[in-house]
């Protein structure tokens, strides 16, 4: 390719992932990931299929997800980590989440690169077991994630 050629991205349609319009949408990162980009792809990408979304950013302790979801109580929580620590870390807020009576029924997803080895190190179905509701490894389609997105309910936990 020369320098100067136009690229053109290869993308999936947004009416392919488009879900139930409305839901309110924590983003957040665990405590030991300091990236944002991932989390700000997120943001525009709900906002984008018609949610409200509150980006809580990067390194975000675990008690302060949970003051959130109690004050915000979202429809879905996400939480995505890049820093390969995102299944330990994992486990420990969900533990959290699911342990309050306020914030233990919300739906809530994990993604990213969880595991310091990549996608075929992350115990999944450790995870699911843990409590999320579902997991999105590094890698893992828009489609599905619109899937998933397309079975939560709007005003559920509110």
């Amino acid at each position: 390719m020369k320098v100067g050629t136009p690229v053109t991205p290869v993308q999936t349609p947004v009416t392919e992932v488009r879900s139930a319009p409305g839901l309110q949408v924590i983003v957040s990162s665990v405590a030991s990931d300091a990236h944002t980009w991932n989390l700000v792809f997120l943001q525009l990408l709900l906002e984008e299929l018609g949610h409200r979304v509150a980006n809580l950013g990067a390194c975000v302790p675990d008690e302060l997800l949970v003051e959130e979801c109690r004050r915000r109580r979202p429809d879905l929580v996400v939480i995505s980590s890049v820093n390969g620590h995102g299944a330990n870390d994992g486990r420990r807020v969900i533990r959290e989440l699911r342990g309050h009576p306020e914030t233990a029924a919300i739906p809530v997803v994990i993604g990213g690169k969880l595991g310091i080895d990549g996608a075929d190190s992350t115990d999944q179905a450790g995870l699911l077991e843990a409590g999320f509701d579902a997991v999105f490894e590094e890698g893992a389609s828009l489609a599905s994630f619109g899937s998933f997105l397309r079975s939560i309910p709007s005003g559920v936990t509110t």
